[in-house]
């Protein structure tokens, strides 16, 4: 699948270039906007370099970097796993948190999945981290269930909070993979 640009209001999401390592570089090595993140902070520019390769190099699926429209330079990245769980992520730079921008991306790559004919869309946050869980069901998505992870490579306990939207108008069972794979889970009751 290869997606195009989009424009929204105030954002360019587009792929990743060569040209922006120092930019994957500033987003993805910051600790605090890493915290609740599978990896560890990347610590200099060769692992920048690595991830672009590794990650970014090829545009397959929807996998953007998130650009302010009036300077093109990325400030945070979002995409969507292919399936079966076609996974929903994104990571700002802290400094563009609680601005919205993170809804406002999100928004845009649901309509786009739905554009691409991907049936829904699954999304989970660590529920130690609750504005995700926010941005998540401003875009539409529904809480499912919660689940207990060891987290790699951080190897500590996480539970998560798994979300999903059905994009194809079709009734669907909630995606139970993580239900199944891990056998502490369980349903909250959200604030």
């Amino acid at each position: 699948m290869n997606c195009p640009a989009i424009r929204t209001e105030r954002l360019l999401l587009r792929p990743f270039e060569r040209r922006d390592i120092d930019a994957l570089f500033a987003i993805y090595s910051d600790e605090t906007a890493n915290v609740f993140l599978p990896w560890f902070p990347i610590r200099t520019l060769e692992e920048a370099i690595a991830l672009f390769e590794a990650r970014y190099a090829r545009f397959d699926g929807i996998r953007y970097a998130v650009c302010l429209r009036e300077s093109d330079a990325p400030i945070g990245y979002v995409h969507v796993e292919n399936a079966p769980s076609y996974d929903l992520g994104y990571g700002l730079r802290r400094e563009f948190w609680r601005r919205g921008i993170a809804s406002e991306v999100c928004r845009a790559v649901v309509a786009q999945a739905r554009a691409c004919g991907i049936p829904y869309l699954t999304a989970t946050h660590d529920r130690n981290n609750p504005h995700s869980g926010y941005v998540m069901r401003s875009v539409g998505m529904r809480y499912c269930y919660s689940y207990e992870e060891m987290w790699q490579p951080k190897n500590f306990p996480v539970v998560f909070r798994m979300y999903q939207i059905n994009l194809d108008g079709q009734a669907r069972e909630n995606y139970s993979e993580y239900w199944n794979k891990y056998p502490n889970h369980f349903i909250e009751e959200l604030p």
